[in-house]
């Protein structure tokens, strides 16, 4: 089985691993330290915040901007849960904009008619890799005072223009093991705002900048220094790994571009798409799935609920009209492009393609 994510660590990542467990400090140290200022300058900002997860970096940086009880907050429902989630976290309201057919990400001609008198924040999502549209986005932010939270986790490297996602409002990013670089489990704030950043990393840390002084509710959202380790070699190979992901894509692109009833992803002028995941969009999904499963090649859905129809939200009242969102929940499958994956591969993928098209038609 040709599979849908894989991680690539090697003997690099266990002698960093193995180096941190002999020094005795495991915990949040001066590996951690070392990473969020290399992860800040790889992005772009003054101030990086590491964190245990992805979810918690939203969380986080959600409360470091004061978003609580009887705010708003509009995002997407294309999205993995924790997007809404930590915005009901802070006891805030998810308001979700449809998406854009070609990018899945969210669609600013939709988030106008969204804004209300408690809309405090957008909360785009580099949706697979794909920067957002920023330029309107940030626009938009300004127009109506609203703060930015990006959703970057799905988006290392990724760029709109000559700025790198994370960089435009604060930035949340996941080190999740199938992401385009990994801790095991981590993630990290992005922000020129040093406000902000103090702010998150008390509340990372019980609230407290001081052993024993807590100065506000806070959580323990801190990263180890094991987990720091291993993401200080990734980010090392992160423009490699990147460019072994662009390159796939584009072998699987120009082999599947022509087949009827496949429609390839879309990379937007000025972007660079790191491709966390690499989508088509077909209208026999679940039969081409399984016909791929059948002969060895790893499919992903994401997602194949959109959060407004997941039954939480449906408890929670919501019952949004979004129907290019939901389009999209039945046509979206993702095809393996991790650096792992050969060329041998990425040819087996694509006759496997144009068989079971055949097949199904």
């Amino acid at each position: 089985m040709i599979p849908i994510a894989k991680p690539l660590l090697d003997e690099e990542e266990i002698a960093a691993v193995s180096n941190v467990l002999r020094s005795g400090i495991i915990a949040e140290g001066q590996r951690v330290a070392d990473f969020e200022e290399a992860f800040a300058n790889y992005i772009g900002v003054e101030n990086a915040v590491a964190v245990n997860s992805g979810t918690a970096a939203l969380h986080a940086a959600l409360l470091a901007h004061g978003i609580g009880a009887g705010d708003e907050v509009i995002t997407t429902s294309f999205s993995f849960i924790a997007t809404a989630n930590s915005i009901l976290f802070t006891g805030a309201k998810p308001v979700f904009a449809d998406i854009e057919h070609d990018t899945f990400n969210i669609d600013t001609d939709d988030i106008a008619g969204k804004i209300t008198p408690k809309t405090k924040a957008l909360m785009p999502v580099h949706l697979y890799g794909h920067p957002a549209e920023m330029r309107a986005i940030m626009e938009i932010a300004e127009d109506h005072n609203l703060t930015v939270i990006e959703d970057a986790c799905q988006a290392h490297g990724a760029a709109y223009g000559n700025k790198k996602v994370g960089s435009f409002g604060t930035g949340a990013f996941s080190f999740y093991p199938t992401k385009n670089m990994t801790t095991s489990e981590g993630g990290m704030i992005t922000t020129n705002d040093k406000e902000i950043a103090d702010r998150a990393r008390m509340i990372r840390s019980h609230g407290s900048r001081q052993r024993y002084l807590h100065e506000m509710i806070g959580y323990n959202f801190r990263m180890t220094d094991i987990s720091a380790a291993i993401g200080l070699v990734q980010l090392g190979k992160l423009g490699e790994f990147t460019s072994m992901r662009q390159r796939n894509a584009g072998i699987l692109s120009n082999g599947l571009r022509n087949i009827k009833g496949i429609t390839v992803p879309v990379i937007r002028n000025g972007c660079n798409h790191v491709f966390h995941q690499y989508t088509i969009r077909t209208g026999g999904r679940d039969e081409l799935v399984s016909f791929l499963n059948k002969n060895g090649i790893g499919t992903g859905i994401y997602y194949p609920v959109p959060i407004h129809k997941q039954p939480l939200y449906r408890e929670l009242g919501y019952n949004d009209n979004l129907p290019v969102c939901e389009e999209a929940a039945g046509e979206a499958l993702s095809l393996p492009v991790h650096p792992a994956v050969s060329k041998e591969d990425l040819n087996m993928i694509i006759e496997t393609i144009k068989k079971g098209v055949e097949a199904i038609d």
